[in-house]
């Protein structure tokens, strides 16, 4: 999180005793449950205190608003794609191979957030807050930052791609087709992140015509 970060959505005070940091896990899985039953705009820090067992000053002490607990969830799924994303990514042998990795990457996101409801309630959370939402494209960010790390490398000499806009693209449309994927039905979801695999297949590296460079540098 950067220094930018308002303070709204920081922790009003950081856990650094093992009760403390326990008390905070305790009360961010009870907003998990709470946001997984009914949404983030319907649970209030009433509710969720005595959800968590605390006293509501508990929850006030390290959160100083709604927002900030979104955030706090938000961070665990971001850091778990990032950590997927740099083990995925420290291992790439060619372009060809990238995709594949890529793809691949698609099927683990799915699977790991299809059975998880918390994750799409956090996510819509993030859609309904500016201060949210930015952190939320300061992580695919960071995930195209990654990828284009690891494939840097095998980009031949001479290549008129726009790597840094094409991977920051890129990211920000699979977080986006996974997350559409998780909301549909389950055939449905597997057909179109297949046709989404295949548009990446013919797209993600390909050189831009003579007409589009120039249309560009316009």
């Amino acid at each position: 999180m950067s220094p930018e970060t308002p303070d709204r959505i920081k922790f009003r005070k950081q856990p650094k005793q093992e009760r403390s940091i326990h008390r905070v896990d305790v009360i961010l899985s009870a907003a998990a449950q709470l946001i997984a039953e009914k949404g983030v705009s319907a649970m209030t820090m009433t509710e969720l205190a005595t959800a968590a067992g605390v006293p509501i000053g508990s929850v006030y002490q390290y959160f100083p608003e709604k927002a900030a607990i979104v955030t706090a969830l938000f961070d665990r799924h971001a850091v778990l794609v990032q950590q997927k994303t740099t083990e995925v990514f420290a291992v790439v042998k060619s372009l060809d191979h990238a995709v594949d990795l890529v793809c691949g990457m698609i099927d683990w996101y799915y699977r790991e957030f299809r059975g998880d409801p918390t994750y799409m309630g956090v996510w819509l959370g993030t859609e309904m807050d500016q201060d949210i939402l930015r952190l939320n494209i300061q992580h695919s960010n960071r995930v195209a930052e990654i990828f284009l790390t690891g494939i840097e490398a095998y980009i031949p000499a001479g290549s008129e791609i726009d790597l840094h806009a094409r991977t920051q693209l890129f990211s920000h449309l699979i977080g986006a087709s996974v997350r559409l994927a998780v909301m549909s039905e389950k055939s449905l979801a597997v057909r179109m992140l297949n046709e989404w695999k295949q548009v990446i297949r013919a797209t993600l590296f390909a050189e831009p015509s003579a007409g589009e460079a120039i249309g560009t540098a316009q």
